[in-house]
């Protein structure tokens, strides 16, 4: 059973009749921005566009940059599936005439994957947590402040773990194909890199005339750092 946030401009109407069919928490509020601010806890938000769609691709902009973490969906009458596309930044859409096995399927679906994506964008390895969805990295439990750069060179090395990767391989991979810098780059960004990590410095390894690879611990109960 899931808790469904309904978001209408006519909150004393069912948006999606099938769902008083089904076992779901529904909770119907006013689609406004306002209203979001004390909205209830949903595993699942749906936006009614069934009359006012420019309304409803402004509300679902604003849940999207916000990030919520939870599916959106847009229920619509058939008339308006022609309006919706990619920028709306919704997850699925139901027809407001939809039965109630499809709407039932449509939000298990719906949030089951959510969860395995939010899963996917963690990865946790010898005292290392990368959140690739909010862009932010902690180190034993301590939030890294780093460049976007610097984000994205820990990500891609700690992604393939114990792979040595060439300082070319790096400058393509990390900074792209288009990027005129030279290798020395990638040393400068190494070397503030294992500044940051502190006493964990040794996860970003040095093979010798070859290049970097993101090690890690042999045995992570004991907290014992890798040798460089």
């Amino acid at each position: 059973m899931a808790r469904l946030l309904i978001l209408t401009p006519a909150v004393e109407a069912e948006a999606l009749p099938a769902l008083g069919l089904l076992a779901h928490t529904v909770k119907q509020i006013l689609a406004t921005p306002a209203a979001l601010v004390s909205a209830p806890p949903a595993d699942m938000i749906l936006v009614d566009a069934r009359q006012h769609l420019a309304s409803a691709k402004a509300l679902c902009k604003i849940l999207t940059t916000t990030g919520g973490g939870v599916p959106l969906a847009l229920i619509l009458t058939e008339g308006g599936l022609a309006a919706v596309s990619a920028d709306w930044g919704v997850d699925d859409v139901i027809l407001h005439t939809a039965g109630p096995a499809e709407v039932d399927t449509r939000i298990r679906l719906a949030i089951g994957r959510k969860s395995q994506d939010q899963v996917s964008t963690k990865i946790q390895t010898s005292g290392v947590v990368i959140d690739e969805a909010s862009y932010s990295a902690k180190v034993r439990g301590r939030p890294l402040d780093l460049t976007f750069k610097e984000f994205e060179l820990l990500r891609f090395l700690a992604s393939h773990p114990s792979r040595v990767f060439t300082r070319e391989q790096l400058l393509s991979e990390v900074w792209g194909y288009d990027y005129f810098g030279g290798t020395r780059t990638v040393d400068v960004h190494v070397r503030r890199l294992r500044a940051k990590l502190g006493d964990l410095e040794s996860l970003i390894g040095t093979v010798r005339n070859v290049g970097y690879r993101f090690n890690v611990y042999e045995d992570e109960a004991e907290g014992r750092a890798p040798e460089r």
